[in-house]
């Protein structure tokens, strides 16, 4: 419940960027943001967890526009198809 309280407090966009079906790589953002916490802010402590955000990205774009580009609504997997093509790829990011 206290989540879906501080869910709804939140802007629209920040809302957004926490929806598992719209944001693929709230895990990665999550992990970047605990190392940074955990470090005092030194990014050089953190560069493979931004690397591996950077990489989440460029994986679920390229995914994107590809079903764009065939025609495949919505252009963002879910999040159950996000972990059924996780599944079928050996290391995707």
């Amino acid at each position: 419940f206290l989540a879906r309280v501080q869910v709804s407090r939140m802007p629209k966009y920040a809302q957004q960027l926490r929806d598992h079906d719209r944001n693929p790589c709230i895990a990665e953002t999550d992990a970047s943001r605990k190392c940074m916490d955990d470090n005092n802010y030194k990014k050089d402590m953190c560069t493979d967890y931004f690397l591996k955000y950077k990489n989440c990205r460029k994986f679920w774009h390229d995914i994107m526009m590809q079903r764009k580009r065939s025609g495949v609504k919505p252009e963002m997997p879910s999040a159950e198809e996000r972990k059924k093509i996780l599944e079928s790829v050996e290391k995707p990011y």
